[in-house]
């Protein structure tokens, strides 16, 4: 499966659970719930996945954290705040730029409507 496809399960996932739950929720609960459907759906999908970074020669662990990778291709991060800004979408960045993937999600739980906490993140390599 391409990122494309995968990025659609993801959504449709965080979709289905949005429905349910509504917003107010911790991000660890939406992660857990999003780890759930993704793993039903009958993906690989590993979370909490440390993310190290290397500096010329030199691995790092600088205690970085994918939220979800789902397949090893897309990269979600999960959020629960008033409106995502400037220092989460950074985060994804380096997250996408570190890890080599091409796509990442950044979804926001806290929003009357799911479509409104959704970000696409592309890396152009």
């Amino acid at each position: 499966m391409n990122e494309n496809e995968l990025s659609k399960i993801v959504v449709d996932c965080a979709y289905k659970i949005h429905t349910k739950l509504g917003p107010g929720l911790l991000e660890s609960a939406y992660e857990e719930c999003l780890l759930y459907e993704l793993t039903k759906a009958g993906l690989k999908v590993q979370k909490q996945k440390p993310m190290p970074l290397v500096y010329e020669d030199v691995k790092l662990d600088c205690g970085y954290r994918l939220d979800l990778l789902v397949e090893g291709k897309v990269i979600v991060e999960i959020k629960s705040v008033e409106g995502l800004n400037d220092v989460h979408l950074a985060q994804i960045l380096t997250y996408l730029k570190l890890s080599g993937c091409k796509l990442g999600l950044l979804i926001n739980f806290n929003v009357a409507l799911i479509k409104n906490g959704i970000r696409r993140v592309v890396n152009h390599l």
